[in-house]
Parts: structure tokens; C-alpha cells; sequence
């Protein structure tokens, strides 16, 4: 099942992806896709709808964040082995963990807003976990569990506030549209094994990203578990997992960011694709 939200930004209703492709209006059956809609009874109730039976929305109307309401916007830096090594960094033994900011958050097609004077922004393809019911102190095994499913994320990264002006990552993550979000939230019953999802960015046509999630240092089992000990996941919270080879900072011989006027095409197997202009802020 292919849950989403569509409308204007900050008007978004709740949807749902039909067999033919179209989006349908769930509105009548939930007032947003958060909460304990997000729960294994609330996502078996929306399974037991016909989806072509409910309302069509027009084609091309925009597209949210396939999920509302969440506390926690978790991003792992450094978890792939063969990114790790593109960038020269000493692979972690622990996850490292930091926060993008709320306000981030953007839709799948939404502009990507380069940062006044910014000359290193990064994109990052990721596989998005996104919780379904509170997961604290969880074991490995109970992890999954607490999964709804999964979506796209491109954690949009400002290497020079990233990295160069002291203190935490977080600076350089949290600028406005630096968290797109979908297309679609695809259930946890749709994805086999999330750690063999293959995943690519391209930049004006060009494959710059050419990965698959089975390179993670920490699964996504283990990394709901580890967060869950010192952060309490709520529904609706995503878990950006980190991100392959290919970012514009590792490009050889010499680091390539993004300008206004480009477009940025992501997407991972199953959980479909975002497209983003890039334009000044």
C-alpha cells in the first residue's frame, strides 16, 4: 500500500496511491496520515479500502510529505561502507546521529532553495524509515516492528556550514527544503528486505549516485533499536539512514555542488522517485 499526501503546502490532505496509478483522496476515511493511522490496526483498516472507489485528485496537484505530525526527523551520518570511503572518513563504530530540523521537511517535486551565497550544496539519496507505533529502548529483534514502512529521502546537506564553521552537523542540514520527503510512504508488508533496495541520483540527466542499501554499516533493525535508547520514536518520526557514494563532495578530482537551474533526480527501488528544480533562496 502506497499512502501520501496532496494540496498546497501546509493544506495537505491525506491520500493514497491507486492499482492504475492515480492519486485518491482518503479524506473521508482519515483526517491525515499520522498517528495511529500509522499503526498496524490503522494501516489494516486503509488496506480493506477500495482505493479505486474513492475520489480521483486532479493529475499534477503537488505532492507533501507522506507523513505528518512527527516529532523527530533522526539522519545517520556515514552508514555506508563504500561512502565512507569516498569521503576518506574512518567508518563508524556506533551510529552517528544527527537532527535535521522540522522545517526542513518538503515535498517529493518541491524546489530544492540553494542557501544565500551557498557554493557546497550536497544532495543524498536515502531510504527513509518511518515509525508506526512508540519504540523505546527496543531490542534488534523487536525493531521492525515498530516500522511503518518506508519513503525516499534526499537529505539535502550545506557543506560549508556542515563541516566548516564549527560544531554540529546540524547546521548545515536543517536550511529550508533541505528534507524532502516521497513520493509515497510504501507499508513495511511491500519491502522484502529493506537492505536490498538499489538507489541512484542524477544531476541534469547524469548518474552521480549508483547504490544499494545491502553497503549500510548499521541495518535499519539495528539502527531503530539504537536510536530508540536515547531518543523515543514516535509515529510518524523518520529515520534518514544515511547515504551511498556519489555525493558531490566525494566527485573526483575535485568536489561538484549544486547551482540554481539544475534538476535533481532521485528515487529508490519500490519506493519511487523525487524530482526537484534547484533555484536561489
Amino acid at each position: 500500500m502506497k499512502l501520501l499526501r496532496h494540496g498546497k503546502a501546509g493544506q495537505e490532505k491525506p491520500g493514497m496511491l491507486a492499482p492504475d496509478g492515480s492519486v485518491r483522496d482518503l479524506s473521508v476515511h482519515v483526517a491525515d496520515i499520522a498517528g495511529p493511522v500509522l499503526s498496524p490496526q490503522g494501516l489494516a483498516a486503509l488496506a480493506g479500502i477500495d482505493a479505486m472507489a474513492l475520489p480521483r485528485v486532479a493529475p499534477g496537484t503537488r505532492l507533501g510529505a507522506p507523513v505528518a505530525g512527527m516529532l523527530n526527523f533522526v539522519c545517520i551520518g556515514l552508514n555506508y561502507a563504500d561512502h565512507a570511503a569516498e569521503t576518506g572518513a574512518t567508518p563508524p563504530t556506533e551510529p552517528i546521529i544527527f537532527l535535521k530540523s522540522l522545517g526542513a521537511i518538503a515535498g517529493p517535486d518541491d524546489p530544492i532553495l540553494i542557501p544565500p551565497g551557498s557554493v557546497k550544496t550536497d544532495w543524498e539519496c536515502e531510504l527513509a524509515v518511518v515509525i508506526g507505533t512508540t519504540a523505546r529502548r527496543v531490542s534488534e529483534e523487536q525493531a521492525l516492528a515498530h516500522v511503518a514502512g518506508y519513503t525516499v529521502c534526499n537529505d539535502v546537506s550545506e557543506r560549508t556550514w556542515q563541516l566548516e564553521r564549527g560544531g554540529t552537523w546540524d547546521k548545515g542540514k536543517g536550511f529550508d527544503s533541505f528534507g524532502p520527503l516521497g513520493p509515497w510512504l510504501v507499508t513495511a508488508d511491500e519491502i522484502a528486505d529493506p537492505q536490498n533496495l538499489a538507489m541512484f541520483t542524477d544531476i541534469d540527466g547524469r548518474r552521480m549516485q549508483n547504490g544499494t542499501t545491502g553497503t549500510m554499516i548499521f541495518s535499519v533493525a539495528a539502527l531503530v533499536s539504537y536510536v530508540s535508547q536515547c531518543i523515543t520514536l514516535h509515529p510518524g518520526d523518520i529515520i534518514a539512514t544515511g547515504t551511498p557514494p556519489g555525493v558531490g563532495l566525494g566527485q573526483k578530482p575535485q568536489p561538484v555542488f549544486l547551482r540554481a537551474g539544475q534538476t535533481v533526480r532521485l528515487g529508490i527501488e519500490g519506493l519511487g522517485e523525487q524530482v526537484h528544480k534547484t533555484v536561489d533562496a
